[in-house]
């Protein structure tokens, strides 16, 4: 097999400031190291942008922008990680019933804030996964009632960064001509 030569390769985002994923592990630290790398991946989709273009709905007709999406992925992670898992009583940060998709389209407020209480909500996520005995621990999937493991929560999660990070390459490319995985 010849290998591909490194100009062939795909361009990662300057200023790169991930871990690299490690290439053989055990089942737990390979999905943290992976949930991990997807947010910081949100992340540095968001560094080096002002507050206008972070709330810009770049990409009509859609409504996403980064602001909501850091709103979006903050309310996530306290809704699968604090309020089903550890079942939690902490309120919703941007839902309501009458305002289901509060997260996307109520983009008041400053949203270097917004990615802040998404910091401190992954944060919290690391600390409850971290803390948790095993990923066979169960909380309670609230839709059902049924139980749900932390292995399942966090496969969720990484498929829930996996598609938000994509939709974040398209806004930053639409907002500065930046791109990179």
């Amino acid at each position: 097999m010849t290998a591909i030569p490194p100009e062939n390769y795909a361009q990662t985002l300057a200023d790169d400031t991930r871990a690299a994923l490690p290439p053989i592990a055990g089942e737990r630290e390979l999905l943290v190291a992976y949930l991990d790398h997807y947010r910081e991946t949100f992340e540095l989709k968001c560094r080096d942008l002002n507050a206008a273009q972070l709330s810009e709905r770049a990409v009509a007709p859609s409504a996403l922008s980064l602001h909501g999406l850091a709103r979006h992925l903050a309310g996530t992670e306290r809704w699968w990680f604090q309020q089903q898992f550890r079942s939690a009583d902490v309120p919703h940060l941007y839902y309501t019933d009458d305002a289901p998709d509060l997260d996307f389209e109520g983009l008041e407020g400053d949203p270097g804030e917004a990615l802040a209480v998404w910091r401190a909500e992954c944060a919290t996520s690391r600390r409850i996964v971290a803390e948790a005995a095993s990923l066979d621990e169960t909380g309670v999937q609230l839709s059902s009632g049924q139980p749900i493991s932390l292995r399942r929560i966090v496969l969720h999660m990484i498929t829930e960064y996996a598609r938000h990070d994509g939709h974040a390459d398209l806004l930053r490319e639409r907002l500065d001509g930046a791109t990179g995985r």
